[in-house]
């Protein structure tokens, strides 16, 4: 198997073949190349180091203790003693892409903790993650965005997965097998047989190479300059907040971000999320770049449109060809959720796709929740966070949550009253998502009242604070049953779906004649085309004065347990609406 690594600079690569044997690799411009027999695990030594290095372009890597990927591992010094190792594996045969046809509904999964907790050997594993489609399907999820699943080092203790060793490898602690490569492709495959998409996270801002204090597993010895951003002292600039960040100006970068794309495209997979992907846009050509080829493959394209230092959600990012992760709605929903007055503006601009930011709704990737932060549940049962166990002392973790408790902190000794007002705001936030035009997405367990115990920075728990309860889900069947219930209603109302703006097809009102815009308000309705929607974040009922013409029936009351009024009845005149309530109407 050929292999090509790109060391500019070096006066010699040796290859080292399963720890014995010693070679040169032959000089090629800037890079070296050479022949290692399929299977073998190798590594790469430069000039005269000493460090064993990984491939930066392998396909697979092995660490020595990955027999068993529960077992306890030694610990290693920065400069890891006990090297993983590059595995000499073609990579899968290409497979197609295979776009939903259903409205985009996205669910963001953890490959382990989806399942680690579900009965089976294959917990925790692509493999495990298929039994799970069918349920997902009918849900009304069209799309699985899968937590990062490049390797990185299972003992760095991320257990995102946002430290990347090898950028274009699939990690194989993920796998139930020896091919982590096909694995993930399988489960690509099995997901388009439910008409479910599959994007994945990737990680191309930076790497667990860290700063200078960090391990040095390839880039930084074979190529220092050419990959990182360096400050004009030479230090490593940290804009991602995890000690380094790749340079997008660099060629050779450039090129291993490609390579990767291609590589998972291959096995199938139908869109990418990119993390902190301002830091890429540092090079906007790259950006563009990127959506050409994206463009050519049929590939979706979202950026997490900010780092630690810029903020590019919207037409700020350089390329309107990418959907977003629209942080505008994460902030602006939760603090109207929790009865926040001076929102109803912004409110008005997040339902209608958030047109004060995109020029395609679309583009809006709509969410309340993502994998940093609190779960859905934890949003209305913690007023702060509980990150003892991340061991930081209670300074990591974000304290702008916007969240509310309902008037108890956490479930010890909470009263039945506070449950019923918890179930009721889990209700409210749901249909606020699904009534909203864009791309909705939520994180897998959200559905059943996922817990975390109020850590909205979990990074390092992989045990029972990250991964899901499947037993919760039996205790919250009623909010599952309705999630799939406004799915389904987003589906069949095609103007929440459409691609156009709502433009003059929107109309706002407030109790009783236009929207209240005051500081004080609390409350907004809004007419579509077969809808008319009345919201209620204010701590008392309000009467709602229905000013469409009709005739309407109430369809959806999340006042009610169940939150759709099985027997809809009609709406004349006006409705009153429950505190902290959503009544919507159909024609």
């Amino acid at each position: 198997m050929r292999i090509r690594v790109e060391a500019p600079g070096a006066r010699e690569v040796r290859l080292v073949v399963s720890g014995k044997e010693s070679r040169p690799l032959a000089p090629a411009g800037q890079a070296w190349v050479g022949d290692v027999e399929e299977g073998a695990h190798y590594g790469l030594v430069v000039d005269d180091g000493e460090r064993t290095l990984v491939d930066p372009d392998a396909t697979a890597v092995h660490f020595p203790a990955d027999h068993d990927r529960d077992a306890a591992r030694p610990e290693r010094g920065p400069n890891h003693p006990i090297a993983p190792l590059a595995v000499a594996q073609p990579w899968p045969a290409a497979r197609p892409g295979r776009r939903t046809t259903r409205p985009l509904v996205v669910s963001e999964v953890h490959v382990r903790g989806a399942t680690k907790r579900r009965p089976g050997s294959a917990a925790g594993t692509f493999a495990g993650l298929i039994p799970e489609l069918p349920r997902l399907a009918a849900l009304g999820v069209s799309v699985i965005e899968l937590l990062p699943v490049h390797q990185f080092d299972p003992d760095e203790g991320n257990y995102w997965g946002y430290m990347a060793l090898v950028f274009g490898a699939v990690h194989q602690q993920y796998a139930f097998g020896d091919d982590a490569n096909g694995e993930l492709g399988d489960l690509v495959a099995a997901a388009h047989e439910h008409d479910i998409e599959v994007w994945v996270d990737v990680v191309f801002n930076h790497t667990t190479e860290e700063d200078e204090h960090g391990p040095t597993y390839n880039l930084r010895a074979l190529a220092d300059d050419r990959y990182y951003v360096h400050d004009r002292r030479g230090e490593y600039v940290d804009d991602a907040g995890c000690g380094n960040i790749i340079d997008t100006d660099s060629p050779l970068a450039r090129d291993l971000i490609m390579r990767s794309l291609a590589r998972f495209a291959d096995l199938g997979v139908d869109g990418f999320r990119f993390d902190l992907a301002t830091i890429l846009a540092r090079n906007p050509d790259f950006v563009v770049h990127i959506g050409d080829w994206a463009d050519e493959r049929g590939i979706r394209l979202v950026a997490e449109a900010w780092d630690m230092v810029r903020y590019h959600v919207g037409r700020a990012w350089p390329d309107q060809r990418w959907m977003q992760w629209n942080g505008r709605y994460r902030d602006d929903m939760r603090g109207f959720l929790r009865g926040e007055g001076g929102l109803i503006p912004s409110v008005m601009q997040r339902v209608q796709g958030s047109p004060d930011l995109f020029d395609d709704p679309t583009r809006s990737v709509n969410f309340l929740t993502a994998h940093d932060g609190f779960t859905l549940y934890d949003l209305v049962a913690f007023d702060r966070k509980h990150n003892e166990a991340n061991g930081w002392g209670g300074t990591d973790g974000t304290d702008d949550n916007r969240s509310w408790n309902c008037g108890w902190e956490g479930d010890d000794g909470v009263s039945d009253q506070v449950m019923a007002l918890r179930r009721r705001q889990l209700r409210n936030a749901w249909a606020l998502l699904m009534l909203s035009h864009g791309t909705p997405m939520f994180v897998a367990g959200d559905e059943f009242a996922r817990t975390q115990g109020g850590n909205n920075n979990a990074y390092n728990q992989d045990n029972e604070t990250s991964w899901i309860d499947w037993d919760r889900r039996d205790d919250w069947t009623g909010l599952e049953t309705f999630v799939q219930r406004m799915i389904a209603f987003r589906a069949a109302h095609p103007v929440l779906t459409r691609a156009q703006w709502w433009a003059n097809d929107v109309e706002w009102f407030g109790v009783s004649g236009g929207p209240d815009l005051a500081g004080h308000s609390r409350s907004i309705a809004w007419h579509l085309p077969g809808l008319y929607v009345m919201v209620n974040m204010w701590w008392e009922p309000l009467e709602f004065a229905v000013q469409a013409t009709g005739p309407w029936r109430v369809f959806i009351d999340t006042s009610d347990e169940s939150g759709f009024v099985d027997e809809p009845v009609p709406a004349v005149g006006a409705v009153t609406v429950g505190p902290r309530s959503m009544v919507v109407l159909t024609a």
